[in-house]
């Protein structure tokens, strides 16, 4: 159940990314050529929304599954557990909240132009960080992108 669980953690990763990367050049795009908010921006919110929150309740069961948090003591010592056990989970939360404001703050804005601008502002923070916690330092720790 664990390994399947991580292969799903790992496969739902690409569908956030692509999805959050169809959202920031869609808001960007609706944001300087002045174009209206419809319901395709709306869907692919709401289906990054869906996914970034699918993929927090995979690594939130796999890591009470690894036992990580019985360790946290002595994985401080460690960079590359310290960074599986702590920071990866820390910085996901954030970028999931930020992809979480920036879906209610896009869909509450008074004018078209600011919902994607406030979509691409958010988006777009949430987007480096994913990069970082989920792909680059994973990789830069050994861990394969597919």
């Amino acid at each position: 159940m664990y390994n399947g669980l991580i292969h799903a953690h790992n496969g739902f990763r690409w569908l956030v990314v692509l999805f959050l990367v169809i959202a920031i050049i869609k808001s960007f795009s609706g944001w300087k050529n002045n174009k209206s908010f419809d319901k395709s921006d709306n869907l692919i919110a709401l289906l990054l929304l869906s996914f970034t929150h699918i993929q927090f309740i995979l690594g939130l069961v796999l890591y009470f599954m690894s036992g990580k948090l019985a360790s946290i003591g002595e994985s401080m010592k460690d960079g590359a557990l310290r960074f599986w056990a702590l920071e990866h989970g820390l910085l996901m939360i954030i970028a999931i909240v930020l992809i979480t404001i920036g879906r209610v703050k896009s869909k509450k804005a008074a004018t078209d132009v600011l919902k994607h601008k406030k979509g691409v502002i958010f988006y777009s923070v949430a987007f480096l960080i994913i990069l970082w916690a989920g792909l680059v330092k994973p990789y830069l720790l050994g861990k394969p992108w597919f």
